[in-house]
């Protein structure tokens, strides 16, 4: 297995590349209060990582709202808790980082993987293995942010009663949104998976035209 540094080369090399001049949040009493909610707040309407809709294209079923759309949050039990700490710490084992060029020849390329992948095919994993275990769609979000180093990643946020948990390829702890030191950019509405909701408040109804976030 290769080292934690690797697995953040995997992911800013292919689906979510950022510059590298970059800032984390700046520092205001608004996002401040922001990250006191163990909740994440949504401010427009963004579009969609061109990887995501290739990857709709190719799985449809992957992307398909719920038959019943649920706005309530899903309350996890302990066991549930223990459960996305299992599959989170499964997937960051099981899964060797490698970028998109690296397996593919091409830059962006989302997929569930089977032996190796990089950020967002963790992510996009870890959702169908919870899924398959009972967890609705509208709990479990695709989620883009900047890292502690002002590059792209993926995450997938686990949208509870509780608060919005994240599942990472570079942390096999689970950790609130706001434990996680990361810039939140933008994850998939709980009510229809295919659509993706702004998570900056300097950006509603951002219409980033690549997967990957723009230097700033």
């Amino acid at each position: 297995m290769r080292t934690q540094g690797i697995l953040a080369a995997a992911c800013i090399a292919g689906a979510l590349m950022a510059g590298a001049g970059a800032q984390a949040d700046p520092a205001n009493p608004h996002r401040e209060r922001e990250r006191a909610s163990p909740f994440l707040h949504v401010y427009g309407v963004a579009q969609p990582p061109y990887g995501f809709v290739q990857f709709c294209e190719r799985m449809s079923r992957e992307c398909r709202p719920s038959a019943v759309m649920d706005e309530q949050r899903f309350t996890a039990s302990p066991e549930r808790m223990r459960e996305i700490d299992a599959i989170n710490r499964k997937v960051n084992r099981d899964i060797e980082p490698a970028t998109d060029m690296e397996i593919y020849g091409v830059a962006e390329y989302w997929t569930i993987p089977t032996m190796r992948g990089d950020c967002e095919d963790y992510a996009l994993l870890k959702r169908k293995l919870l899924m398959a275990r009972g967890w609705p769609a509208s709990a479990l979000l695709m989620t883009v942010v900047r890292d502690e180093k002002g590059e792209g990643h993926a995450v997938l946020t686990v949208r509870t009663v509780q608060g919005d948990f994240i599942l990472d390829n570079k942390n096999n702890d689970v950790k609130l949104w706001s434990q996680t030191g990361y810039q939140y950019v933008m994850r998939q509405s709980y009510l229809d998976p295919r659509i993706w909701m702004s998570l900056d408040p300097t950006d509603g109804g951002s219409t980033l035209p690549i997967a990957g976030v723009r230097p700033r």
